[in-house]
Parts: structure tokens; sequence; C-alpha cells
């Protein structure tokens, strides 16, 4: 760590320079290059969804106590991603921090502020265009990279996403302490756009640079899963388990995805079992783990898999939250363990939340809400209530503009298998056919998923020819 500027006082603001060689100013700090080494491990257990992240963070946050701007930042959009309204007046709080020291900071610290204040105020693209601005000014700087990668995934907006990371790509060489981590959000970026042979030769790059990449491996698992791979989908993820232990609750969205590999394959009883023992062993309500759980049991369900009692510990959860109104991502997901256990009044209360988030336009989520949030709920209610035709009627209507809600083209399947299965239970046949080859030449390969119900659409055709004579 070099010095940028010469201290005065302990209590006098200093700038040194962080790992990737850009200034960070704190204040207050009788041991600077304490403060920055916390902050340095933080941003570095950020870039591999360390479960340390937020004690480096404190850490870093306690050695400089009278202000470090560029960590109080972070800390407020790392509240933000959590998707959690109970957690905003401490993102605020964050906010209000880092603004107090940003007469002393850099012009990169001030926009990360900036950014963080738009996406405070409900406009969390326009933060991002302010990430993509500072990180344009600071090329190589790693938490930028990620950070702005990370809302925009969020957001639902894949090319976006793919830009970024490639406008900063160059400044990323094999020199860089994130060049593994870089790769691996060039991998995904790739995946999510349909470049499957580019992302898997970054993805397989970033791990053996990188082995604790726990996005870059997971990288790799969308390759396997969007290309019907699935032996070597499994054979992927467990040569790897021992490389994500370190993880935050992403771990469960790992072994998530081996979970889809074994179900297309039929291996009811494996799936079951990485669910009780790692998917939803810990029952949060965090809202990624939630969907992890929820969006497994509904395709269990349109496989006429018994899930017994699994429901339940979620549904609890989701009925605590379904006025949270902070992703619309996370609300479906709610409604399908909501749906699943018939508990109407939370359901509608969702519903209704979704509506008059709809009708306000305000906000971003608002406008996803309106978008395609609004049509997909009802679609989701309708088939719990075994109204197949008007589930399938909403839920292709949402299905369009669904990837503005947010989560990769893996997550968002769940919704594309629950249309189908409506159509099927409909006897729309016709639409249920369009709608298994549309999802195909988006995916890239026919799946077991696809061959099944194109099957049965196949013999349920022929059945009502003959009945027909």
């Amino acid at each position: 760590m070099t010095e940028h500027s010469s201290a005065a006082a302990p209590r006098a603001p200093i700038q040194l320079l962080d790992q990737f060689g850009y200034p960070v100013t704190v204040l207050g700090a009788p041991e600077p290059e304490r403060a920055v080494d916390a902050w340095n491990a933080a941003v570095r257990a950020f870039l591999a969804h360390g479960a340390s992240t937020p004690a480096h963070l404190a850490d870093a946050l306690a050695a400089a106590p009278l202000g470090f701007p560029l960590a109080e930042a972070a800390k407020g959009f790392f509240l933000l991603l959590l998707g959690r309204p109970e957690l905003r007046d401490t993102a605020a709080d964050a906010l209000r921090a880092a603004q107090h020291a940003l007469p002393q900071a850099t012009a990169r610290e001030q926009a990360v502020a900036e950014a963080l204040a738009l996406y405070l105020s409900g406009s969390p693209a326009r933060a991002a265009d302010r990430l993509d601005a500072a990180l344009s000014a600071a090329p190589g700087d790693g938490l930028l990279m990620k950070l702005v990668h990370g809302l925009r995934f969020v957001l639902g907006d894949l090319q976006g996403m793919r830009r970024s990371i490639e406008a900063a790509l160059p400044a990323f060489t094999p020199s860089h302490p994130a060049y593994g981590y870089a790769l691996g959000c060039h991998a995904f970026a790739l995946e999510e756009t349909g470049s499957y042979l580019a992302a898997e030769r970054a993805g397989r790059a970033a791990v053996a640079r990188a082995p604790d990449d726990a996005w870059g491996l997971h990288a790799v698992a969308h390759v396997m899963d969007m290309t019907n791979r699935t032996g070597d989908g499994v054979a992927w993820i467990t040569s790897q388990t021992g490389k994500w232990g370190h993880c935050n609750n992403f771990g469960y969205h790992i072994w998530w995805h081996l979970a889809l590999f074994h179900l297309d394959r039929g291996e009811i009883s494996e799936v079951l079992r990485l669910y009780d023992a790692h998917i939803r062993h810990d029952h949060t309500d965090d809202y990624r783990d939630i969907s992890n759980g929820a969006s497994l049991l509904a395709r269990l369900e349109c496989e006429g898999v018994d899930v017994g009692d699994r429901w339940e510990e979620m549904a609890s959860l989701a009925e605590r939250r379904t006025e949270d109104g902070c992703v619309v991502f996370a609300d479906l997901h709610y409604l399908l363990a909501l749906g699943a256990t018939g508990r109407e009044a939370a359901s509608g209360r969702l519903i209704g939340a979704l509506q008059s988030a709809a009708q306000r336009k305000i906000s971003c989520m608002d406008q996803v809400a309106d978008a395609a949030g609004v049509a997909a709920a009802h679609g989701l209610h309708a088939f719990a209530m075994a109204d197949y035709v008007q589930a399938h009627a909403a839920l292709s209507s949402a299905l369009p503009k669904l990837q503005r809600v947010g989560g990769s083209h893996a997550q968002r399947d769940v919704f594309e298998r629950l249309a189908i299965e409506a159509a099927l239970r409909s006897g729309l046949l016709t639409e249920a056919r369009r709608a298994i080859q549309d999802r195909t030449r988006r995916r890239g390969a026919l799946d077991a998923y696809a061959e099944i119900r194109l099957a049965r659409i196949a013999t349920l055709a022929e059945e009502a020819k003959i009945a027909a004579g």
C-alpha cells in the first residue's frame, strides 16, 4: 500500500491507495493503513460472495471513526441489494455518513455516493448509469465493476451488464488482483446474452485464476443448464464443492443449480435430498433463498412429485413480506409459496401491493410491476386456483417482458414452465407446442423437460384425432 498524500494529524483526512491503485479517503484514523487493509479485505470478499464481507466492512468503518465515504456508500448498496424495506433507513444512514465526508473525498467516492442516493430515491437504473460513468473513469476498480454488474443483474439489464464489463475488461489484465473475478462477471454476461461457448471459456478461466470465484463457477453451470449438458453440469459442480464453502447465501444457489441438473435427469430423490440438506436447510427469509426453494418445488410439482409440507415454512415467511415492494422478482416467488399453501388473504395483499405500484409508476420497481409483475402475479394466482386458462393467458402476456423483473434465464424459467403447464392442462396443445419451441430457441438446446412435454402433446393430439373419428 502506498501513501497517496501526506498525513498531518491522525484525525485529518488521509488518502491511501487501495489494492487496485485508486485513492480512498479515511478520516479520524489513527492507523489509516489498518482501515484500508480492512477495506481491501471487504472488497475481495465481496468479489467472491464471501460471508466475511460484512465483518471486514465493519472493521474498515471502525478504523476510520470520522468517516470512510467509499466504505459507507458500499455499505448502503450492500443493504439495498438485499431487497428488504426494513434496511432502507440504515442504508440512508450510510449515505448520510458518506456525504458528511464527501468534501474531503475523491471524484470516484463522490460518484458512488451519488449512485447510492439515486438508488434510494427509487432509480436503480440511473444509479447503475452513474456507477458505469465512474467505472469508465476508473476502469480497473474491482468494486465498481462488481457492483454495477450486480445492480444490472437485479434490473434484468442483460445487455447493459455485458456492455459494462466489456468496457472495463481491458483494464483487468492478468496481473490485476481482480482479474479472475472480472472474467467471472464476463462469463455470466456472455451466458445471459447467449454466447455460450465464450461464456464457458471465460468461466473456466475465472475459476482457474480465482478458485473462490463462485460467480464464475455458477456461470459455467448456467451454460450447461441452457445447453442441456446435465451430466457435465453434475460433474462440474460436484468437482468444485470445496470451492464455495466461504460463500454467503449464494452457496445455496449453487446447490440449487446442482438440483436442477438432477431434476432434468429424473433423479427426484437426490433433488429432495439437496433441497433438505442444503437449499432450504436454514429456512432463511432472504428472498434469493426463498426463490431457490419455491422455484424448485414448483418445478417438482410440475413433474407430479409430492413435495410434502415443504412449502409451509417458506409460505409463513412470505406471508410477512407481502408488502415489501422492493423487488418484483421476490414478490413473484413469494406468491408461489402463498398459492401452494392456499393463503388467499396474503396472496391478495401482495397482488394488491403490486397493482398499487403499477398504478403509481414512480419508481423503477413500480414500472416493472406495471410492465410484467401484475400480469405474472395474476397468472400465478390463477394457476394456484386451478384456473389454467386464465393462468396461461396472464403468464403468456407477462413473459415477453418478464426479463425486467431481474434474475437469470434459469431462474425465470419456472414461470415459462408454469405457462406451458397451464396450456397443457387447458388442452391448448398448439399454444403449448409453440411456447416450448420458443423456449428451446432461446435456450439453445432441447432439454428433457421439453422432450417430455412434446411427446405428451403428440400423444394427446393423436388421441384427440382418434376420438374425432
